[in-house]
């Protein structure tokens, strides 16, 4: 028979192995030390292996045995699957009429959603959104794992993903972003070519340039930066020029410019995603027919 394990037990262990202390974590769970103690030792029982190494001192400081290493992220995703579904009941027995999970990716979570979001809300106060933002392929595990309902994203190869459906809606076309007073900044449109004489940062958008002529860009790439906000700080500072899809060039920047790719002209298509043979909850299969219908127009 299987071990009954305590979601509370597993808050303990999580909480000393990232405190790095039995006293720390007792202060945050606002117990006393030896009922952390306890509780610890209990859950060692349970799994049958100590989680943390045996302590010398009363000072020293907590740390993971071989066992606790592998189990620490298997007790993370424990507790997180707990608390998904709780918060879920909780908003049910509010009386509220729905919860929807949505990630997109920064630049459509930035320039588009917010309008959109706030009319859908407008009429469903009792309406609850968590709303999550990053990269496509980080969007697309999200999805994978069921911990969004569905996301906006890019499927930079289809046949990687036959277990999603993508409803393109949006379409922007990629371009040079560099300093104002860059030597490219008078440009009216550019050829690849012309970026191989200068310092070329990638990002998580480059491999849009995978499959066309631009593709030898990559491999000559000094800098790979995934963040946006290190990104631009990068590009400000003139440490060297990227590509980036239209939407996601920051419009608020006084000092960038974007100029399109003229050659390849390489354009991101991005749009819904959702697992196949997985329906939607009401709420939000009526925010992606929403987002579908507005975007549209």
């Amino acid at each position: 028979m299987l071990p009954e394990l305590k979601i509370t037990q597993l808050r303990h262990f999580v909480w000393v192995a990232e405190l790095k202390g039995f006293h720390v974590a007792a202060e945050r769970a606002h117990r006393t030390q030896p009922a952390i103690s306890l509780s610890i030792k209990d859950l060692e029982n349970k799994l049958g292996e100590d989680v943390f190494e045996k302590r010398n001192t009363k000072s020293a400081k907590a740390e993971l045995t071989p066992f606790g290493e592998l189990f620490l992220p298997k007790a993370k995703e424990l507790i997180a699957h707990h608390d998904r579904i709780t918060q879920d009941m909780m908003l049910m027995a509010d009386h509220k009429t729905g919860h929807i999970r949505l990630a997109s990716v920064p630049s459509i979570a930035s320039q588009v959603l917010p309008e959109l979001l706030l009319e859908f809300v407008a009429d469903s106060p009792d309406l609850n959104v968590s709303f999550f933002d990053d990269n496509s392929d980080a969007v697309l595990n999200m999805i994978e794992n069921q911990q969004v309902d569905f996301g906006i994203a890019s499927l930079f190869h289809k046949d990687e993903h036959p277990n999603k459906q993508f409803h393109p809606i949006w379409e922007d076309q990629i371009g040079v972003v560099c300093p104002k007073d860059h030597p490219l900044a008078t440009e009216k449109g550019i050829h690849w070519k012309t970026l191989l004489a200068h310092r070329f940062i990638s990002n998580g958008t480059s491999r849009l340039l995978e499959d066309s002529e631009a593709s030898p860009l990559l491999g000559r790439s000094q800098f790979y930066i995934s963040n946006m906000i290190s990104l631009i700080a990068m590009l400000e500072a003139g440490v060297g020029i990227t590509t980036l899809p239209r939407y996601a060039f920051p419009k608020e920047s006084k000092s960038l410019c974007f100029i399109p790719l003229d050659t390849p002209h390489v354009v991101r298509r991005i749009g819904l995603v959702q697992l196949n043979n997985k329906s939607l909850s009401p709420a939000a299969n009526a925010l992606a027919n929403f987002i579908m219908t507005k975007a549209k127009r």
